[in-house]
């Protein structure tokens, strides 16, 4: 099955598309730019050519994906990418941005889902199975793990890690890392407890949650959890604060596990 492609849109020589591609109505795909099958454009949506997006993505309405960085510093000319993995759903007005530095790229994973008018800064990345509500924004090289849930007009400053399975409360300005495995919320933010109900629908539940939970009461009196037996989801955890980062930690509440 071939692309279909609306008469008023306009697709650059040398773009890639895949099969079974739909283009709506005034849409823009610049030269350069590839195109996973079974993809869907929407109306008015523009794609620039620094963008290697997998299969099964649908494009809202005004979605700009590979713009050039909102960087004063960066020079257009640099080569850099987007690159976006497999079924994510992008909803009106969101808008992505390409790398800042030569030969790297902005990263999104597969099946996520950013609502309208969301923001992905220039040389983030974003895991799979991730959510950002209406007007979230993160800032430029945030990185943000599998299975996040981002709240509405939730912002992110620049260098911030958000790590897998957490749930940033709506409106929460995030200027430090946020935990694994836990809610956060506040202003300033706190962590205040852990993420049971995506944990649980995660399938971490039984042994490997009392560990997880172990680990946090530990974290919370600033003990160590190096003793404690190993299973994956610790062994990301421990890996996760051992990882460098610019920004330091958001405090706990008492973290209600």
């Amino acid at each position: 099955m071939t692309a279909n492609i609306h008469p008023t849109a306009y697709i650059a020589p040398g773009v890639i598309l895949g099969e079974a591609v739909s283009v709506g109505p005034f849409a823009v795909i610049e030269a350069g730019a590839v195109i996973g099958a079974g993809s869907q454009i929407g109306a008015h949506a523009v794609v620039h050519g620094a963008v290697l997006m997998g299969e099964g993505n649908i494009l809202h309405p005004h979605v700009v994906l590979g713009g050039l960085p909102q960087d004063l510093s960066f020079k257009p000319e640099t080569m850099s990418r987007l690159e976006i993995g497999d079924r994510n759903v992008f909803r009106e007005g969101f808008t992505a941005h390409r790398a800042t530095v030569v030969g790297s790229a902005t990263r999104i994973g597969s099946d996520c889902y950013f609502m309208a008018n969301s923001h992905v800064a220039h040389d983030c990345a974003v895991g799979d199975k991730t959510i950002f509500a209406n007007n979230v924004a993160i800032g430029g090289f945030v990185e943000v793990g599998n299975n996040v849930f981002m709240g509405g007009a939730v912002v992110v400053h620049q260098f911030c890690r958000v790590g897998a399975y957490a749930i940033v409360q709506g409106t929460t300005g995030i200027n430090m890392d946020v935990l694994p495995f836990t809610l956060i919320g506040g202003r300033p933010a706190r962590h205040y407890r852990l993420n049971i109900v995506g944990m649980r629908r995660a399938g971490i539940v039984g042994e490997d949650y009392k560990l997880i939970s172990k680990a946090f009461r530990l974290l919370r009196n600033k003990q160590s959890i190096a003793e404690l037996p190993d299973s994956k989801e610790l062994s990301y955890l421990r890996s996760w604060l051992n990882a460098e980062s610019k920004r330091g930690l958001h405090g706990f509440m008492d973290l209600d596990d």
